[in-house]
């Protein structure tokens, strides 16, 4: 999606006063000097100048990322982003976030409430994770809580599209356009808390009906490029859910989509997205040398956006298709790569789908691929980090951190640490309530089958047991 698209078509950015009168006399270089002092006080590395200070206080960056967030409370404690002069996380998770003032529109349009439900704020982590909600979600079942947070952009409640069929809208307009970005959002925000499965079938509804959207065409180029951004980032969100929950045929047919939607649209942005997914699935899927050269041609479009940390999770996805064909060498250079594009800080170019990648989930991702070499005591020790990382720094990242738990699980039970491993598993079981993945059960399915020889062990037999009494209920 162009910028000067979504600038031409959206209203005006709001001053952040808050933050201008936080930084006082003092010039906006002298207050990212500051920035990035408050930042290394904190283990943090964060690219912060006097541009990006301006955009901040200009309204641009509606939402800081992680590393940022953590830098400006630490640098003012007591205070909340809100308190800063920022929107809540919740309001810009996806690409397409809207503004304050659209939000009663996109609201009305998708049919989706603007409070409650498992619509979070930031002040309040605990409230993300509220016993009401959680006894909320457990009660309704994946598929009520998926329905009540999915249905709805224009037309999906009607009958043809519950058959399965879109009619052809009227001419696609601003409103469209914020519905589809909603979606993503929405859908960004249930996978982040609760995995895909359940969610999967539920989305496809929204995205046959952005590319309804499309067919039906715009008055103005402007919404045009949005449309086609917003159905490729849908796309690729109802991808990965299909992904993660197992079904990698379906996955691939989505990036697939969202690759050619790209490509049409000329958005170098949304074909790297598409080809980093599509890198991560064919890893998944056992095709190791497919991943490396998807990883490849996203870096290639990626060249165009200038964002490092997206470099960085692209080499990645590099480095875990080198693991999966066997080649340490390949593998180390292209960790390497990453880590030092990741040194480099968060920039304003960086995607906002990228939220997720910080210190966590690099570790995470190189727990895999040291996991894939067989060296189950070095990538015990990253999903070990991961794994505490997340808890600390994104509690509100629930799948991502039963995740990582499942990993650390699996490398220290290859690794002959079995009473870890039926420990770590453990933790992952609690987190079951929450979060429906495919891809964690089969994990942990795979870690109850190599601690079998060990089951005699207290802490093994806990595990297996519980982990038998959860796949036959």
């Amino acid at each position: 999606m162009a910028s000067s698209s979504r600038a031409s078509s959206t209203p005006p950015p709001r001053p952040n006063l808050a933050f201008r009168r936080l930084r006082g006399q003092r010039s906006p270089g002298e207050f990212a000097a500051l920035v990035r002092r408050a930042a290394r006080e904190i283990g943090e590395r964060v690219s912060c100048d006097a541009r990006y200070v301006g955009r901040v206080e200009a309204g641009e960056i509606r939402c800081p990322n992680y590393a940022y967030e953590r830098v400006f409370l630490h640098m003012f404690p007591g205070r909340t982003l809100t308190d800063l002069g920022f929107a809540p996380r919740s309001a810009v998770r996806g690409r397409g976030a809207r503004t304050d003032a659209e939000a009663p529109t996109a609201h009305a349009l998708s049919g989706i409430p603007a409070q409650g439900g498992f619509e979070h704020h930031e002040q309040n982590h605990c409230d993300e994770e509220s016993d009401v909600r959680r006894r909320a979600f457990m009660t309704s079942g994946t598929a009520t809580v998926a329905a009540a947070s999915l249905t709805a952009l224009p037309l999906s409640g009607t009958a043809e599209a519950a058959a399965g069929t879109v009619p052809r809208p009227r001419t696609a307009g601003e409103a469209e356009a914020l519905a589809v970005e909603e979606a993503v959002r929405r859908i960004r925000l249930l996978d982040d808390r609760h995995g895909a499965d359940g969610l999967y079938r539920r989305a496809a509804t929204p995205l046959r009906t952005a590319y309804a959207l499309l067919d039906a065409g715009t008055s103005r180029q402007a919404t045009a490029d949005r449309l086609y951004a917003g159905a490729g980032e849908l796309a690729i969100s109802v991808g990965w859910l299909a992904h993660d929950s197992g079904r990698f045929d379906d996955a691939r047919s989505h990036y697939a989509e969202a690759l050619a939607t790209a490509r049409m649209a000329g958005d170098p942005a949304l074909e790297a997205h598409a080809f980093c997914n599509s890198a991560f699935l064919a890893r998944d899927a056992g095709r190791p040398r497919e991943a490396v050269r998807a990883a490849q041609a996203a870096a290639r479009a990626a060249r165009h956006v200038a964002s490092p940390r997206l470099l960085s999770l692209i080499a990645l996805r590099e480095a875990g298709g080198w693991a999966g064909l066997g080649d340490r060498a390949g593998c180390e250079r292209a960790l390497f790569q990453a880590h030092a594009l990741f040194d480099r800080g968060p920039g304003a170019q960086d995607p906002e789908w990228m939220t997720f990648y910080g210190p966590a989930e690099l570790a995470g991702l190189e727990a895999q691929c040291w996991s894939a070499l067989g060296h189950w005591e070095r990538a015990s020790r990253h999903a070990h980090r991961a794994a505490d990382v997340a808890a600390a720094q994104t509690p509100e990242f629930t799948r991502n951190i039963a995740l990582y738990t499942a990993e650390l699980a699996d490398d220290l039970a290859r690794a002959g640490r079995p009473d870890e491993a039926a420990a770590a598993g453990l933790r992952v079981l609690a987190l079951l309530d929450e979060v429906q993945s495919s891809r964690i059960q089969g994990m942990l399915a795979t870690t109850a089958r190599v601690l079998l020889p060990h089951r005699r062990a207290a802490g093994v037999t806990d595990f297996l047991a519980h982990h038998a009494s959860r796949a036959r209920g």
